[in-house]
């Protein structure tokens, strides 16, 4: 079996010299934490990934879920328990809560860089911990005093599981056309009844109780979104001194057969089929979806970090491979009969390949921290500064979310490829990444989604548009701090691209205000998706400007044979030499395909579109 690969490198310059995360400590709650803490946690979560997660996904991918009709349950395959327990026991599941509710308390970066290690070993598994800590948070946050004071640590502990319970047959991403209902009883609980499907770890064997979050309408409320409640729903009723009581009137009906993702259970449940399904309302009546959002908030950036942790493992394996994979002559000598042969990392299509790859990736894993850091400092912070860390959250969700989700299918592809054939077998983890991945585009509102929530909610729609005039005042802080140091060139591509996407949001409105609805939706994938390439401009922007002095420092400005001989014997300049390599080739080679995007874009509003079914009316089926 191959080994699972870390860049711990660049774990740390994203977390201690591009964020600073461990200068968090200024405020209180951080105040006994420092870079060893943080650096003695990250070298745990990696030797966890390494000697139980990542054995136990390999197995999970060829072994998958185990569902027995009879007892209606499930067994996830074997190691997953152990793998699970490792992580718990070593307080990774609660890592960033607060020590009020059973956590360490560390900053929430600090938490995505171990999640995105163990993801990157373990996808499905990681569900198991994403899901149960987004309903432990709801409670905590929702709940009466009692609630909180059955469910949250328990969950939090480990010792109890939980999911969320959204999805039906009929009523995916139009939650509105729910049909699961509640029957208030005259001792305050209700009565659950309905369908659900695609809940991931609906069952499973680690914990014994699992709490599920379930959306259903209260008999008599109104129809659509306004009328959705929330409910706790224990698989294990729970009697008054805390232990398990009777079996709740809630099951799993089967597995979703998935493309990947085969550790995860995907479950298809069902709610008082007996009649005797008892609930909890959770928050006020009719607020379901407004508190079920902090849930979608929160696993969508947890999302991302999957995404991240999956490309980050592509990547790793990539380079493992064109390091040691010996295959045709070096280019210089490809017309010398007896040229040794090299390692395909010589050859430059394969170079090029891994450097697109590793400029996508560490792009995301500097976006992804940096959305973290902000969630913490919007809690941390008063006034105007904790309402623009709350504005930078708002847009960067959506887009850790979506663009971690995209780019991770195509950076398992590129893996995959450069791997040749060998990529397209099992026999290498770089297949398992890339049918897991998919995956993430769908769940927790699919991209589609998340470019109708930043285009339009976040964006168009916002009044004053603070979301985005925050942003806009970060770049162009970096572009500031970037002045002298990195080119021109680069810091006024970044500068066009911001007036580039003005523009192109201001024709957007401009559909809105005369009523071209079809041309504006449309467009909000395509305008969601260049945006996120300005985020990763930004970002390589920021790291050029933060490498280059160090680089300089270290190589006194040598070129040729004497800057190659500093970089073999001294790791560090190699370390910064490869990070503005990376940086300087996303900006020249990468980000000018986002002008050629909004270009389309422009282009297309030309173009008098009819509606879809129009677009097929010869189709076979039409």
């Amino acid at each position: 079996m191959q080994k699972y690969l870390v860049d711990h490198r660049d774990l740390q310059f994203a977390l201690f010299e591009f964020l600073e995360v461990d200068k968090m400590n200024r405020f209180r709650r951080f105040e006994d934490f420092n870079r060893d803490v943080y650096e003695e946690t990250i070298r745990l979560a990696e030797k966890i990934a390494s000697e139980c997660v990542f054995p136990a996904n390999v197995n999970g991918h060829k072994e998958g879920c185990h569902y027995d009709p009879q007892t209606r349950s499930v067994r996830l395959p074997a190691g997953y328990q152990a793998a699970a327990k490792a992580i718990i026991d070593a307080g990774f599941l609660s890592i960033a809560d607060d020590p009020e509710i059973g956590g360490a308390g560390m900053p929430l970066a600090i938490q995505s860089c171990a999640w995105e290690i163990f993801c990157g070993a373990g996808g499905a598994l990681m569900l198991f911990f994403m899901l149960g800590h987004g309903a432990a948070h709801l409670i905590h946050t929702f709940g009466t005093s009692r609630q909180k004071s059955i469910y949250v640590h328990k969950i939090l502990s480990g010792e109890w599981g939980g999911t969320m319970c959204l999805t039906e047959p009929e009523a995916g991403s139009d939650v509105g056309a729910l049909k699961t209902k509640a029957v208030p009883q005259p001792d305050g609980t209700y009565k659950i009844t309905g369908q659900k499907c695609f809940i991931t770890n609906g069952d499973q064997d680690i914990t014994r109780q699992i709490i599920y979050p379930v959306l259903a309408r209260i008999e008599g409320d109104p129809p659509g979104v306004k009328g959705i409640s929330i409910f706790i729903v224990p698989k294990y009723l729970v009697n008054e001194d805390g232990s398990l009581g009777e079996r709740n009137d809630v099951f799993c009906t089967g597995l979703e057969h998935k493309m990947g993702a085969h550790g995860a259970a995907t479950c298809s449940m069902s709610f008082g089929e007996n009649e005797n399904c008892t609930g909890y309302l959770l928050g006020e009546r009719g607020r379901g979806m407004n508190i079920m959002f902090q849930m979608l908030n929160e696993t969508r950036l947890e999302v991302g970090i999957m995404g991240l942790g999956g490309s980050s493992a592509a990547l790793q394996f990539a380079v493992d491979y064109a390091r040691t994979r010996l295959q045709g002559v070096h280019f210089s000598k490809m017309f010398e009969t007896n040229a040794p042969k090299v390692p395909i990392i010589e050859h430059p299509d394969v170079t090029r390949m891994l450097m697109g790859m590793k400029a996508l990736v560490e792009g995301q894993r500097m976006l992804s921290y940096y959305a973290a850091m902000q969630i913490d400092l919007a809690k941390l912070l008063e006034g105007e500064e904790s309402r623009e860390a709350r504005s930078l959250v708002d847009v960067l969700i959506p887009l850790v979310k979506a663009g971690n989700a995209e780019n991770t299918w195509h950076i398992t592809a590129e893996a995959i490829q450069v791997h040749g054939g060998y990529g397209y077998c099992s026999e290498y983890p770089v297949e398992q990444l890339a049918v897991d991945c998919k995956s993430l585009s769908i769940v927790e509102g699919t991209n589609g989604i998340q470019s109708l929530d930043l285009v339009m909610r976040k964006i168009l729609l916002n009044a004053d548009q603070k979301n985005y005039k925050v942003l806009k005042s970060r770049i162009f802080q970096t572009i500031e701090k970037a002045n002298g140091i990195v080119e021109d060139v680069y810091r006024n591509m970044l500068l066009t691209g911001l007036e580039r996407m003005n523009s192109t949001l201001e024709t957007m409105k401009k559909n809105i205000d005369e009523g071209r609805y079809h041309t504006l939706l449309l467009n909000v994938d395509p305008v969601r998706r260049a945006f996120f390439d300005l985020m990763l401009g930004w970002m390589h922007l920021w790291c050029l400007a933060l490498v280059r002095p160090k680089l300089s420092s270290l190589t006194a400005g040598a070129k040729g044979e004497a800057l190659t001989e500093i970089l073999e014997r001294d790791a560090e300049a190699a370390f910064y030499y490869g990070k503005a390599c990376v940086s300087e080739f996303w900006l020249a080679t990468e980000f000018p395909k986002y002008f050629g995007k909004l270009e389309g874009i422009s282009l297309g509003e030309k173009v008098d579109f009819l509606p879809g079914n129009t677009m097929f009316l010869s189709h076979p089926c039409a």
